[in-house]
């Protein structure tokens, strides 16, 4: 068993209020769920308005899988939302 763990650091420039920002974070990984089979949630910067990291994760029996599923999760973000940066992420294989 292989498991996939990506820190997604995102910024979001158009959030002028945590409200702002809890609806763009809540619509990303709705989509994402709804997409892919991944966990995935909000697990750092919570307090701040223009910023969230992102965790997500997957299991596989397969190291290239598992990594091919999180990048496919990146591309999709990058693509769904382009006005909110990515600015920086870690994949991890456990």
């Amino acid at each position: 068993m292989v498991i996939g763990v990506c820190t997604l650091q995102l910024s979001i420039p158009i959030a002028l209020s945590l409200k702002d920002k809890r609806q763009v974070v809540k619509s990303i990984i709705a989509r994402v769920r709804n997409e892919f089979n991944v966990s995935i949630a909000e697990v750092d910067d919570q307090d701040l308005w223009q910023s969230a990291v992102l965790g997500i994760a997957c299991v596989s029996t397969s190291q290239g899988y598992a990594h091919g599923q999180i990048e496919a999760v990146i591309r999709f973000i990058d693509k769904q939302r382009p006005d909110c940066p990515i600015g920086a992420y870690e994949i991890e294989m456990l």
